[in-house]
Parts: structure tokens; sequence; C-alpha cells
């Protein structure tokens, strides 16, 4: 069994490829000041370069989860942003959930599988 590890540190892995399939770390934005919108696309930005470093891309998503620091009041603004990322007929089976985050202006955490 091959488990490949990409952008490693003592505590984790941004990338683990294994068995054909691509899992990220949850990514989260890099401008904590920055709205939800912005904060999603520049996650959502750091998403793209990972699945490319990995050899694959958002056409290949199998899954997402979405972590949303106040999901009544983000919700509905990130997801727009969300479905103009998303290619089309490429929408992955997606959980999203309200979540305290490690930092307090983390508004929004996603984690990535897609296919290698």
């Amino acid at each position: 069994m091959t488990i490949e590890r990409q952008k490693t540190n003592a505590r984790m892995s941004q990338i683990v490829k294994h068995n054909g399939t691509v899992y990220l770390a949850g990514q989260v934005p890099t401008d904590f000041s920055a709205d939800i919108q912005e904060q999603t696309r520049t996650t959502l930005g750091k998403i793209d370069a990972l699945l490319a470093e990995a050899g694959t891309s958002k056409e290949n998503l199998v899954s997402a989860v979405i972590y949303l620091q106040d999901i009544g009041s983000h919700f509905n603004l990130m997801n727009p942003v969300w479905e103009e990322w998303v290619p089309d007929g490429h929408a992955p089976v997606r959980a999203c959930v309200q979540a305290q985050m490690a930092h307090p202006d983390i508004l929004i955490e996603i984690s990535i599988i897609a296919a290698a």
C-alpha cells in the first residue's frame, strides 16, 4: 500500500494521495479580516493550487465538507461563491455545518476529497 504525503510537517499533511484519491487538509483563508464571500474565494483559490500540485483539479471533486463559523449569517452568502467555483456537472457530495473555528476571525474552512 502506497500513501504519498505532500506539504507535511510534524502535525499534518496538506495533501495525502492514496489509491487514486487525493485528500486535502481543511483550508482556511489567508485574510481573516475579509468578509465571508472573500474568505470563501481565497480558500477556494488555495484549494485550486493544492489540487494542481496533487495532479488533479476541481473537475475531479468527490466530496467537500464546509465549516462555517455562523451558518445562519454566512450560508446564503457563501453558496453563490461556491456555485460559481464548482464546474457545471462536477458538483461533489457536500456537507455544510456550523463549527467553532481555531481562530475567531476565520469564517470558513473547507476540506476536499478528489479523484487523482
